[in-house]
C-alpha cells in the first residue's frame, strides 16, 4: 500500500513539474511588452506622449543652445483638414492612445499591430488616427497624416538598440499598401518636421501623459 502511494505521490510531481514547465516555456515564448519611461508597461486606450530618444539642440542667433524634448503633434500642412503628423516643440505635444489590434490584449506587444491615435479636441472632421498619406513624388516619402480607421492594420512598435522605433508594416492584410520601412522624420522646403516612412529610424521612448 505504502509503495502504491509513493509511486502515486511521484507521478503527481512529475505531472506537476512538467505543467509549471510548459507555463514557463510558453511565458517565455509571449511576446515582450513595451514599456514606458519608468519602467510601466503600456496599457491599450492610455494617453502617453511619444518623445525622442535625443533631445532635440536649438539655439539662439547669439550663438546660447540649449536642448528641449519635442513630441508628436499635429499641423496643417499644405491643407488645413485631415491634419498631419509632425514633430512638433515639446509644449505642442499631444497625447496618444494606442489600440491593439487584437481587443483581448490590454497591454501593447512589441512587433504587433496596432492602431495610434491622438487624444483630446480635434478640430478637424475626421478622425485623429494615424494613416499612411499620399507619396509625394519630389520627395519620394509617405507622410504620415490623420483620418485613419479603427481597426485596420499597419503600425508596430518594435525594439531598436535599446529603446523603440515605429514602423509602417501591416500584417495580413490585402487592402493594405505592401510597405515595410521605418517612421522616421524628413524636414521639408518650409522646415517643417513631417513624420514620414524612412530608410533611417528615429528612436523614441513613451511617456505617460
Amino acid at each position: 500500500m505504502k509503495t502504491s502511494l509513493v509511486a502515486l505521490f511521484v507521478l503527481l510531481y512529475a505531472l506537476s513539474m512538467g505543467l509549471q514547465s510548459l507555463l514557463v516555456a510558453a511565458d517565455d515564448a509571449s511576446p515582450r511588452q513595451v514599456v514606458d519611461t519608468t519602467g510601466k508597461v503600456l496599457r491599450a486606450g492610455s494617453n502617453y506622449y511619444i518623445l525622442p530618444v535625443a533631445p532635440i539642440i536649438k539655439c539662439a542667433p547669439h550663438g546660447r543652445c540649449w536642448s528641449r524634448d519635442a513630441g508628436f503633434s499635429l499641423a496643417g500642412i499644405g491643407k488645413y483638414c485631415p491634419l498631419d503628423v509632425v514633430v512638433g516643440d515639446r509644449y505642442r505635444a499631444l497625447p496618444v492612445t494606442f489600440t491593439p489590434l487584437n481587443p483581448k490584449k490590454g497591454v501593447i506587444p512589441v512587433y504587433s499591430d496596432l492602431n495610434i491615435q491622438f487624444s483630446g479636441y480635434n478640430k478637424c472632421p475626421q478622425s485623429t488616427v494615424w494613416k499612411l498619406d499620399r507619396f509625394d513624388a519630389s520627395s519620394n516619402h509617405w507622410f504620415v497624416t490623420t483620418g485613419g480607421i479603427l481597426g485596420e492594420p499597419g503600425w508596430k512598435i518594435e525594439e531598436y538598440g535599446g529603446d523603440y522605433k515605429l514602423v509602417y508594416c501591416p500584417s495580413g492584410c490585402k487592402s493594405c499598401r505592401r510597405l515595410c520601412k521605418n517612421v522616421g522624420v524628413f524636414v521639408d522646403e518650409k522646415g517643417n518636421n513631417r513624420v514620414a516612412l524612412t530608410d533611417a529610424p528615429y528612436k523614441v521612448k513613451f511617456q505617460e501623459a
